[in-house]
């Protein structure tokens, strides 16, 4: 069994409101801890399923794992709560590889980073929770900090990383291409992953925005994206979803007039409850833009774009924010006005997207690849969040240990907006410390319940 006494002081002293950094700092670590994880000795349990027939349910383990080394500029963290996100889906279901191979590449690099090549990997890329330890170079967090956790991690010994650290060639997605992520009891991050919780949020809503909120605003905000402004009609593939529901909220805040693209009318009605006012439902209007397998029919883009500009006044998109994929990559190329950006951060629905260039080149249209966000977008994400700007879209949350279930649903897309898992916190609903500024905002936090 996972060592019960300690996590159980550790919980009491997090839960005690006037407890101060040395409190937490006295109190001795449990030598183990519950936390989600696949097992190498399982990476062939689904081989020649298709990716829709695969169960996580059937792969993802909750194991008592030994709590990791501590090493320079890096924290344990006691996980209050996390979230599912889709590379957790992938991970489970091992695609497109098994998350292994990262796993011994890491561990090659350094000693230090050995500790990650393990037979098990502890899955999650976030949290909400309280730093337990930091190790040796760490000075702005301390123990007792409440905190949530981006997924960048970065060495930043290459001179690429130090305009994007994104571009970092040893840049790599926290428990997804490194171990000890967030779906456990006990996190080890780096210091540079954390960033102050959100103060009217619980737990289980504090851990929702991380990864999604900050690579919408990579994506669609920064530069480093699509570099949104203040009129631009932006199209939203997935607009209820994880990640779609907030590129819907920062292209509301930032003056953007977004085209939200949904399959029900259920997932409409949510996208006009957080202000949309165009809404397409591909469903109802069965929007087909492949004819089989290997062909795609270009009338449908063409009905699909004279619907958006039925919507937007004769207007084009300036920006498709893209991450479905195969399905819709022909369509978001099309619509996409003169000089407009498709810009894509997955491809859930496939990997090899196929378009009419024509519609690209001679329309002077860019295509920009982004990947999560750095540092300070990320930062920047969690500032709108800590603001009240920018709301958690949780519908609901698990405990740790039905975590299996949790993912099964996200992958059969069962849930609106983010789906949360409950670690250490006992109950949903703790960790509220501005009342004031939650009771402004409790229809919006509520809005995907």
């Amino acid at each position: 069994m996972p060592d019960s006494h300690a996590l159980s002081e550790l919980l009491a002293a997090i839960s005690t409101p006037d407890r101060a950094p040395e409190d937490i700092a006295a109190l001795p670590l449990p030598e183990s801890f519950r936390a989600v994880t696949v097992h190498k000795e399982d990476t062939e349990m689904f081989r020649g399923m298709t990716s829709a027939d695969k169960d996580p349910r059937k792969s993802l383990r909750v194991d008592e794992v030994p709590v990791p080394e501590l090493g320079p500029g890096e924290a344990l963290v006691a996980v209050m709560a996390s979230s599912v996100n889709y590379n957790t889906v992938w991970s489970s279901i091992f695609e497109p590889l098994p998350t292994f191979g990262f796993l011994e590449r890491y561990g090659r690099t350094s000693p230090l980073a050995a500790r990650h090549d393990l037979p098990y990997h502890i899955l999650g890329s976030d949290l909400a929770g309280v730093v337990l330890r930091t190790g040796p170079g760490v000075n702005v967090w301390k123990p007792g900090d409440e905190v949530v956790a981006h997924c960048l991690s970065v060495e930043l010994e290459s001179a690429d990383g130090h305009d994007d650290t994104m571009l970092d060639p040893a840049q790599r997605i926290w428990g997804f291409e490194t171990n000890f992520g967030g779906l456990a009891e006990i996190a080890l991050v780096k210091a540079n992953q954390l960033m102050p919780k959100a103060a009217h949020l619980t737990w289980e809503e504090a851990a929702a925005p991380g990864l999604v909120n900050s690579t919408a605003y990579r994506q669609l905000v920064s530069r480093n994206g699509a570099g949104m402004k203040q009129g631009d009609n932006v199209l939203i593939w997935g607009a209820s979803g994880g990640l779609g529901s907030y590129a819907t909220q920062l292209a509301l805040a930032g003056g953007a007039n977004p085209v939200c693209v949904v399959s029900n009318q259920r997932k409409a009605e949510v996208c006009r409850s957080m202000g949309a006012e165009a809404v397409i439902d591909r469903s109802a209007e069965d929007y087909r833009f492949w004819s089989d397998e290997h062909t795609q029919n270009p009338r449908e883009w063409k009905r699909f774009g004279g619907r958006i500009r039925e919507l937007t006044g004769g207007e084009d998109v300036d920006i498709v924010f893209e991450h479905p994929g195969r399905e819709t990559f022909g369509a978001s190329v099309y619509v996409t006005r003169r000089g407009g950006t498709i810009v894509t951060c997955a491809s859930t629905s496939g990997y090899r997207h196929e378009f009419d260039n024509r519609y690209l080149w001679m329309h002077l249209k860019r295509i920009v690849g982004t990947h999560f966000a750095n540092y300070r977008e990320a930062w920047e994400a969690n500032r709108l969040v800590a603001k009240g700007k920018i709301h958690p879209t949780l519908s609901c949350a698990y405990p740790l240990a039905d975590t299996a279930l949790a993912v099964h649903d996200v992958h059969r897309n069962v849930h609106q907006g983010k789906v949360g898992v409950l670690c250490l916190a006992p109950t949903e609903g703790l960790g509220v410390r501005d009342e004031e500024l939650r009771a402004q905002h409790i229809d919006a936090i509520n809005r995907f319940r």
